[in-house]
Formats: C-alpha cells, sequence, structure tokens
C-alpha cells in the first residue's frame, strides 16, 4: 500500500480520511497533530467554554478509532520540515517520516493585531482546546474580560466568558459586528440582541495597547480613552497556517494553491480545508472544507473525474443564542436589488439582494426558518421575479415534503459536521431510524449548533417509513418554542426571570400554561440564582399547600423515611386541635396529611408545626417511603431507614419537572414498594440496586434497573445522579417513568452512572448548587408576597394539573 500522510489533525484533514476509508484500503495512513488531543469539533469549543458541554462530549475520533483503522496516530507532533525532493517530512521532535503521497491539512493560525503588551499574564487567544481549558481557568465571577474582534469566534468567546460570569466588552474595529457575514443593518440588530444579554459592544474602535505591569490591567485605545480588564481575548480573525508549504517552495498566496482536484503545485502534495486556496478563496467555515475533503478522498481512492466546483460563502450560525444566516453577497451595490424586512420589535431582520431576477445574497437575523430554501435558490439560479412579493414570507408549499426533495443528495444539510441528504437517507436505511435523536447518534447532524435540526426532522418526516415526532410541541400559543429552545435561549442570554422571557419572546404576558413552565426552566437552569416570580407559580406552590376541591388546603409536614417522634407528633396534634382540622389522615407515603385547613390559617399552622414542608402541593420531591431495615427487620441486609432518610435530606426542597415519589428496601421484599416509585434503593447481600422510572397509578410500570452497587453512598451518589438528570432533561410535567419510557434507560445509564468523571461531576456539582440555594417554604417564611396572598376568598381557585 502506498504511504500517506496527513500533517494536521483538524476536522478537514480527519474528514478527509474518514471518507477514503470508505473507498476501502489503499494507503498506509499516518496523521501528525500538533495538539494532543484526539480530532474534535472545533465549532462546539464555545459550549466547553460555556460550561454547556465537556471535552470528551466534543471528541469526534477518540484514540480508539484511529488504532481500530490501522492509522499510526501522531499527537503533538508538530511538523517542521517538508523535503519534497527526498519525500519526508520532519518532525520537531526529529523524527522523519517518508511518504507517497501528502496531504496538507495545516489549518490556520490566530491573526495577531499589532498591540504592544500582547505578551502580559491574562491575554488569550480562542483556537484550540488548550485556549478554551486556560481560559475557563482564568474566567471567574468578577473577572473584566474584552474581547478584542467581534466576528464569530469574538461572540462565542464573549458568550462562554459571560457565562462564566465575567463582565464582557466585545471590542470592533469595524462599525459592524460579523462584518464578513453581515451588512450594517444586520450588525446593529445582532448587537441589540448581544447588548440586550448585558454584554457591551464598542464598534469602530481601534485597540492601541494592553496595558499591565505583568499582568493585564486594561486596554486602551487609539484615541487615548481606556478600559479596564484582568483578561483579555484576541479574536481578530485568522491566517491559513502556510510556513511548511511555503518554506517547502509550494505556490502559495493567501493559502496554499490548488486545482479542482485539490492538488498543489506539487504532484504528490494536496491541500485542503483552511490552509487551501481554490480559484483565489479560502474558506473558513466547516461545510466547504467538508465538501473538499470528499472530492480529495475520491481523487486519491483512483476517481480522477472529481473535482471541486468551489462552494457559496454560507454560514447558518447561533451566536449567543441568536439565529443567524448569510450566504452569498451582503452588500447593496450597482446591478443589485434589494428585498428587505425589519421588526425591531421582534430582533426580526431579512435582507435579499438579487441580481437580474436571480437570488444573489441573503442575509438573516433572528429568523432563519426558510434559509434552506434560500440556499436552494442561491444554487439553482431560478428567476424569481414573479415572486417578488412573497421572497420574504413564502407562501407554505402544498408538498410538505417540496422542500428536502429539491436537495440534491450531495447537498450539505449539516454544515458543522458536513453530513450531506445524502447520508442521512443511508443511515435512516440502514439504521432503522425514526427519531431524530436516533439520526443525531447515528451521523452527528444536527448537534453543533443545532440549526439544521429542522431539515433533518423533515427528512425524517418524508424518507422513515414509521417516523416518530422528535420532541414536544412549543410550549404554548402564546410562548411558541419548545422546552429544549427555550432552555438554551435563558442559558446562552443570560434570562433570570419568567418575565424577561416573556418581554423578549412572548408578548410581555404569560398565561396558566408557560408561567410555570418558564419557572421551572428558569430556576433549573440557574441553579436557584434566579429572580423567583411566585405570581408565575401554580396556586398550590404561591400559598405552599395543597388546594382541595372546596378550596380549603391540605397541609402535609415532612416526615422523612416516615419516621418521626412522640414530640412532633403532639405538635401535630396541638395543631390540628388548635385549628379545628376537618380530617387528619395516615398518608400512604407514611406522613400524616391535616385536611381542610383555611388559607388565612396557613401561615399560623406552619410556626405553630416548626416543622420543614413536606412539599405535597409543588412539582418536586414528595418523600422516601422507607421499610425498618436492618436495625429491626429479621430479613434486612441494608439500612433502608437511614438511606432512605439521607436520601429524602439531599433532594428535598428541589423543584423537578413533576413530582418525584422515592423509597428505599432493605432487602428484594420490598415492603415499601421501591419497585414502583420515580427513584428506589432495593438492599442486597454485599449492596444496593438502584431503579428508575417505576410508577403506581392508573398506569404500573416496574421499575428498570440503573445500576448495582456495593455501598450505600454509591447508592445515594447514583440516585443523586439520575435524580439530577431528570431535571435537566425532562420535559416540564413529564414523570420519571414517561421520560425514561421516551429516552431508553440505556442512553441514561451511558449519561449518568456511565459517563466519564468529569460530566458525572458536573451533573452532582450542579444538584449541589441549587441545593444550597434551596429554602424550606414553611421554615423560612417571607413576607407574604401582596396582602391578599393567604385571605381566604369564595370563588374557586383553579387546582394545578
Amino acid at each position: 500500500m502506498e504511504r500517506l500522510v496527513v500533517i494536521g489533525n483538524g476536522m478537514a484533514g480527519v474528514a478527509c480520511v474518514e471518507q477514503l476509508l470508505k473507498h476501502g484500503p489503499k494507503f498506509s495512513i499516518s496523521i501528525l497533530g500538533d495538539e494532543t488531543h484526539p480530532n474534535y469539533n472545533r465549532v462546539l469549543l464555545s459550549s466547553v467554554l460555556a460550561g454547556q458541554k465537556d471535552a470528551d462530549e466534543i471528541t469526534l475520533n477518540p484514540v480508539a478509532w484511529y488504532a481500530g483503522h490501522d492509522i499510526d496516530l501522531r499527537l503533538g507532533a508538530r511538523a517542521t520540515q517538508l523535503d519534497r525532493a527526498a519525500r519526508t517530512v520532519t518532525c520537531e521532535d526529529g523524527r522523519r517520516l517518508e511518504y507517497e503521497r501528502l496531504i496538507l491539512a495545516t489549518g490556520s493560525a490566530p491573526v495577531l493585531p499589532p498591540l504592544t503588551g500582547l505578551n502580559l499574564q491574562g491575554v488569550f487567544v480562542f483556537r484550540t482546546l488548550d485556549d478554551t481549558r486556560a481560559l475557563i481557568a482564568a474566567a471567574g465571577a468578577g473577572v473584566r474580560a474584552v474581547v478584542i474582534g467581534g466576528g464569530l469566534l469574538g461572540l462565542e468567546a464573549a458568550r462562554g466568558l459571560q457565562l462564566r460570569g465575567c463582565d464582557v466588552t466585545v471590542v470592533h474595529l469595524p462599525d459592524t459586528l460579523m462584518n464578513l457575514q453581515l451588512d450594517a443593518v444586520g450588525g446593529r440588530y445582532l448587537q441589540r440582541h448581544i447588548e440586550r444579554l448585558g454584554v457591551r459592544v464598542c464598534v469602530n474602535r481601534c485597540a492601541r495597547a494592553v496595558l499591565g505591569d505583568g499582568a493585564v490591567e486594561g486596554v486602551e485605545f487609539a484615541d487615548g480613552s481606556t478600559l479596564p480588564a484582568n483578561l483579555v481575548v484576541i479574536a481578530a480573525g485568522v491566517r491559513p497556517n502556510v510556513v511548511l508549504a511555503r518554506e517547502a517552495g509550494l505556490e502559495v498566496r493567501r493559502g496554499v494553491v490548488v486545482d479542482d482536484q485539490l492538488g498543489t503545485s506539487d504532484p504528490a502534495i494536496y491541500a485542503v480545508g483552511e490552509c487551501a486556496e481554490h480559484r483565489g478563496v479560502v474558506h473558513g467555515l466547516v461545510a466547504p472544507l467538508l465538501e473538499q475533503a470528499k472530492v480529495l478522498a475520491a481523487v486519491l481512492a483512483g476517481h480522477r473525474d472529481e473535482r471541486y466546483r468551489g462552494s457559496i460563502p454560507a454560514a447558518q450560525l447561533k451566536v449567543m443564542g441568536v439565529e443567524v444566516f448569510s450566504a452569498g453577497e451582503i452588500n447593496e451595490g450597482d446591478g443589485l436589488d434589494c428585498v428587505r424586512y425589519e421588526d425591531a420589535g421582534l430582533g426580526v431582520y431579512k435582507k435579499l439582494l438579487l441580481r437580474d431576477g436571480k437570488l444573489a445574497g441573503v442575509a438573516l437575523v433572528g429568523d432563519t426558518a426558510d434559509s434552506q430554501r434560500y440556499a436552494a435558490w442561491l444554487r439553482g439560479g431560478a428567476d424569481l421575479t414573479a415572486r417578488r412579493s412573497s421572497l420574504l414570507f413564502p407562501a407554505p408549499a402544498p408538498d410538505g415534503g417540496l422542500d428536502v426533495a429539491q436537495l440534491p443528495a450531495a447537498e450539505v444539510v449539516c454544515g458543522c459536521l458536513g453530513v450531506t441528504k445524502g447520508d442521512l437517507i443511508a443511515a435512516i436505511h440502514a439504521g432503522g431510524i425514526n427519531t431524530l435523536a436516533q439520526l443525531k447518534d447515528r451521523t452527528r447532524a444536527a448537534t453543533g449548533c443545532g440549526s439544521c435540526a429542522g431539515v433533518c426532522e423533515r427528512l425524517l418526516r418524508a424518507v422513515a417509513p414509521d417516523f416518530v415526532e422528535a420532541g414536544p410541541s412549543p410550549i404554548c400559543a402564546c410562548l411558541p418554542f419548545t422546552q429544549e429552545q427555550l432552555r438554551e435561549m435563558i442559558r446562552s442570554q443570560q434570562l433570570t426571570s419568567v418575565q424577561e422571557v416573556l418581554e423578549i419572546y412572548g408578548q410581555g404576558e404569560g398565561c396558566e400554561v408557560c408561567k410555570p413552565a418558564l419557572s421551572y426552566l428558569v430556576d433549573l437552569v440557574w441553579c436557584g440564582e434566579h429572580e423567583e416570580d411566585r405570581s408565575a407559580r401554580y396556586i398550590n406552590d404561591r400559598v405552599h399547600a395543597n388546594i382541595q376541591r372546596d378550596g380549603t388546603f391540605s397541609v402535609v409536614p415532612r416526615i422523612r423515611g416516615g419516621v418521626t417522634s412522640p414530640a412532633e407528633l403532639r405538635r401535630i396534634a396541638d395543631v390540628a386541635e388548635k385549628y379545628r382540622v376537618r380530617m387528619v389522615k395516615i398518608t400512604g407515603s407514611q406522613r400524616i396529611d391535616l385536611l381542610g385547613v383555611a388559607k388565612e390559617d396557613l401561615p399560623k399552622i406552619w410556626a405553630d408545626l416548626g416543622m420543614p414542608s413536606g412539599q405535597a402541593y409543588t412539582k418536586g420531591v414528595r418523600m422516601v417511603k422507607t421499610c425498618v431495615g436492618t436495625d429491626f427487620c429479621r430479613f434486612g441486609t441494608q439500612d433502608s431507614t437511614r438511606a432512605g432518610i439521607e436520601l429524602e435530606r439531599r433532594l428535598e426542597n428541589l423543584y423537578t419537572p413533576h413530582k418525584v415519589k422515592m423509597a428505599a428496601v432493605g432487602c428484594p421484599r420490598n415492603c415499601a414498594e421501591a419497585t414502583v416509585k420515580d427513584i428506589g434503593l432495593i438492599g442486597q447481600e454485599g449492596g444496593w440496586q438502584v431503579v428508575v422510572g417505576g410508577a403506581a397509578g392508573k398506569t404500573v410500570r416496574k421499575a428498570d434497573l440503573l445500576v448495582t452497587v456495593a455501598t450505600t453512598e454509591e447508592a445515594l451518589s447514583a440516585a443523586e445522579l439520575f435524580f439530577q438528570y431528570y431535571r435537566e432533561n425532562a420535559n416540564y410535567l413529564e414523570r420519571a417513568y414517561d421520560f425514561i419510557e421516551r429516552v431508553g434507560i440505556e442512553k441514561v445509564r451511558k449519561q449518568t452512572v456511565y459517563a466519564p468523571a468529569p460530566a458525572r461531576a458536573a451533573l452532582l456539582e450542579r444538584l449541589r448548587k441549587a441545593k444550597a440555594l434551596a429554602k424550606d417554604a414553611w421554615l423560612e417564611r417571607e413576607d407574604p408576597v401582596h396582602a391578599a396572598q393567604f385571605v381566604q376568598i369564595q370563588a374557586m381557585e383553579v387546582p394545578q394539573p
């Protein structure tokens, strides 16, 4: 086999190798990578910086993949010399590799503007995983960060730093953010979105120096003004990394010059990705680079008729949670007609440029739903003269599958990862795929910025014989977004109150459907560090008791694990007599229920009881039912009473998508019915089984085994992992058993108890943070939200569903 050496372990170089492997074994392959990490998705570095993904989650090809394909992977091996005559590559450590074919996939390097002070501690670039980790270490609450550069990379860095707690300012030399993708008006719309999120933006400002004595203290501008800073990120663009090629004597202009088969001026050497210049153009977005990789792989496999014809410069991005699409020409000029729509209130800007009746360019901010249609018009060159009046708001096609039917098989649907329509169709047929989640897992499409998810779903609907609708519908008519979308909007845009979300994305007012759901989502995303709006909660949560059919309330103190004391029982009896409670009932959850309490008596009853709330009224942790365990039962193998009480202490007072009932039993006889609870601990000889997703209501469901562990602490930790994973991923009002059936227990295990240690630690840390801020509604009472909060009224209040 021929010896093929690839210099560069990034997305373009490895994508070429992936495609080449599909053509069968032809080469003995070596890959040299500057970094010490296997191939990863650079598009998602901003998600790592923002704390939304771990480094492991963005890995595209683990080390085992290279070994499995007999690829000689050399990490941390910087190529320093290319000898074309001897056909050898020399690495920084002196090692030399021979080649018969060579691919340059050296990517690009950050542009460092001519500023003084770039060597100060606290100056960073944002290009690699190591850069990202360094930024994470330096970021934090109170850090004043200045990002120099308002292109895509700079804005993503700003977003990540802000979510890490930094006070962020973006400084941009041109007067338009993302000036390579947007015109001045589109840039202003994007700027408004970003400033609304709390990031300051300074456009048309020229930075002259980074100030400081050893460490960063500020940034100085050309006009002499300064801006305080502890951290500076340089994101002023990139340039092709062509040093190796130029020193080897290859033809280089801005990039390494390549022909339509990605060949360089040396017939044995090819170039692909950000280092390659084709027909005078250097592409920096992922989709064109992956198109190049496919062509080059075919050429190397012997398909000499393959040609790369170039790509329409198109970018579909999510910038700080704002959808942006840009393709073709962006600025008006001679011979171009402009069709434009603006809605400053909604933050939506749409602009089409036409030349001789054909689409020449498009820019969308805030609403990119029709981006695929515009991309097809750009490629196809159709005459749109007769459609001028409906270009920006096209009527729905009578054929619901027309838009995806018009896409050719080679069309890249997922620009982040280069997945084509043909790839998606093949995966659907080969894997029997019928849901969007399955398609994401199989192809990785829609796992980058996610903007292609709609096209993927429409393609599934057209191709899969038993298509299953993906995910929930929009939360309600007054807030037309799914819960997944709302989570991302709340997180990425730093929305910390229900009202903020409603004012920006609703009509300023919510309803009984969306407001309680938003209350939960805001609380979840910020782990309790949010602005609580009691009026957005259900009546039960507003008054911390369970409304009954006659308008009175039920009061259930927390009795952890069903274990109480004579003193507590006396207090409960005294309260029942003092307030003439109509019924005192032992519940099926091993607690005591005081029924028929008037609303105005609720605060006084809590005070007299002096016991924590059992939260029998909320979507949260209800109880942990226990048997007597090893202390008294002759069959007990584990101390279920203490385990149950500890589990309840760790999780009580936290909101959840729906009510959560738990149990701990000391042996498989299951006296406390752990197998029909949302979370159950089942004692075994020598350990515990942790089960999840049980139900004992109208539908009875036996819980699934999550994991078997040896110690009580391991069992508690496994329960906590599932609890937090359910909180973060279930839809609001979705019980744990419905969540398990929708997601699948295998995926739940994979992302909880079998997840890498950093991912498990992150789940538990978010749980700990939320728990630390959780308050008991009865013991830590606040003043009434308004004077009538605990006034009994005659009209019936609507109970929660």
